[in-house]
């Protein structure tokens, strides 16, 4: 990738789990959780941190809520969960 270039989007898997957790939010703190992934996949910007083991995924901060993912080879993601941050590390 060069200077001034935009990364390739990245690619989305959502598990069953993750699903239900975003369907059980709020309607609008869900879109704003939807927004912030899709920033995230586009332009690979956001609150990303790699969480220490047991844990071998990532996390995305959208707020309040936590957004984990598994990277997918070099294009995608599988976004495992999404939780409020006061029940995310439970």
């Amino acid at each position: 990738m060069t200077e001034g270039t935009t990364p390739d989007r990245l690619s989305i898997v959502w598990s069953p789990d993750a699903q239900a957790n975003l369907r059980a939010i709020d309607r609008q703190i869900a879109l704003d959780i939807l927004h912030c992934i899709d920033r995230y996949l586009a332009t690979r910007n956001g609150d990303v941190k790699k969480l220490k083991p047991p844990m071998i995924v990532f996390r995305l901060r959208c707020g309040d809520y936590r957004v984990f993912f598994k990277q997918i080879g070099e294009h995608g993601i599988a976004i495992t969960g999404v939780w409020h941050r006061r029940e995310a590390y439970r």
